[in-house]
């Protein structure tokens, strides 16, 4: 099958062939890729950036945004057949540890990451287990949500996390609209009744942001910060979800964030430099957040199901993976860039 490879970081990935995935577990579960989205943490992975972390062994195929079609099972797989349509939570897990068992999939010291620490979806066939697996309605085509299962839930779980803080009255800046950003505005909307301000510095993304839901916009030209505290009185947010958090961006959350306010940080490759002072003078606080977990994903695809989200896509062949890659790059895309083998 042909396979999107990395053979050396700095350098761009190859199409190859390479045998197709085999099942080895009873719960194992092949997938027929239908839709592998692309994720600026694809271009992390590229520079280097997750060498130290991933510890996966290069070559390997990328790709953590999967959805299909079943393709084969292994003996002991009860909750999806072949021919079911499926989107794929993004680290297979072992379902018997503490975070397993307590719903927090993403830090299950026995899971995989594929795409990331194993070989990805970015090919004809995957390779996951039946943990991973959400059942789809059969006319879904995943290639239109495929990259919600990495982009969507992440933006979902930032969105969910904050709902609490989120109550009619306050203000939320969602910091960049583009490929999880569109989606965390979508999410806003769905789930609470907070005012929505989106800054981005494309007027595009603005313009689809106040499609989607943003009550207000704010062009990143310099003077975003002052717009914001304009916007909220002097203040500043309740909450900042920060999509982007880097060239700058990080330390424009931050300052955008009111007293006991709350700074979500989902973007990455900036550094947030702050003083203790600041932080315990206003009882602000910095809130990681990494990917989602399997019910951040089922409770998503009800919304996604429902028309209540949806994903602004481009498509590419496998084959033009490279030049999809590019694209991304180059900011070339809005929305999400889609994959399909």
């Amino acid at each position: 099958m042909k396979a999107v490879r990395l053979h050396q970081y700095h350098r761009r990935p190859v199409i190859e062939e390479v045998r197709e995935p085999k099942l080895s577990s009873p719960f194992d579960v092949i997938v027929k890729i239908g839709g592998a989205g692309l994720c600026r943490t694809d271009l992390h992975i590229i520079e280097g950036q997750w060498e130290s972390r991933s510890g996966v062994a290069l070559p390997y195929t990328l790709g953590h945004e999967n959805a299909g079609w079943v393709h084969e099972v292994g003996s002991g797989v009860t909750n999806v057949a072949r021919g079911d349509t499926v989107i794929l939570h993004p680290t297979p897990t072992c379902g018997l540890c503490h975070a397993c068992r307590a719903g927090d999939d993403m830090h299950c010291p026995n899971g995989s990451f594929p795409g990331i620490s194993t070989d990805g979806g970015m090919a004809e066939y995957l390779l996951t287990s039946a943990r991973a697996c959400v059942k789809l309605a059969p006319q879904t085509q995943p290639k239109d949500v495929g990259a919600l299962a990495d982009a969507g839930i992440t933006a979902y779980h930032a969105v969910r996390k904050a709902v609490p803080l989120l109550y009619p009255g306050t203000t939320c800046v969602v910091i960049g609209a583009g490929g999880l950003g569109h989606v965390g505005i979508q999410c806003l909307a769905a789930l609470t009744a907070t005012t929505i301000v989106v800054v981005d510095k494309n007027a595009g993304a603005l313009k689809l942001a106040s499609q989607l839901g943003a009550h207000h916009t704010v062009v990143a030209d310099g003077n975003q910060v002052n717009a914001v505290k304009e916007l909220t009185g002097g203040n500043g947010a309740d909450v900042v979800i920060d999509f982007v958090a880097e060239q700058g961006a990080e330390n424009d959350g931050w300052e955008m964030t009111r007293r006991a306010g709350s700074y979500y940080v989902i973007g990455y490759g900036g550094t947030v430099n702050i003083e203790t002072i600041d932080i315990i003078s206003t009882e602000r606080n910095v809130v990681g957040n990494l990917v989602g977990t399997y019910n951040d994903l089922t409770e998503l695809m009800v919304l996604a199901q429902a028309g209540q989200v949806t994903l602004h896509t481009k498509t590419y062949p496998l084959e033009a993976a490279l030049d999809a890659i590019d694209d991304l790059d180059n900011g070339r895309i809005r929305g999400r860039g889609i994959l399909v083998p």
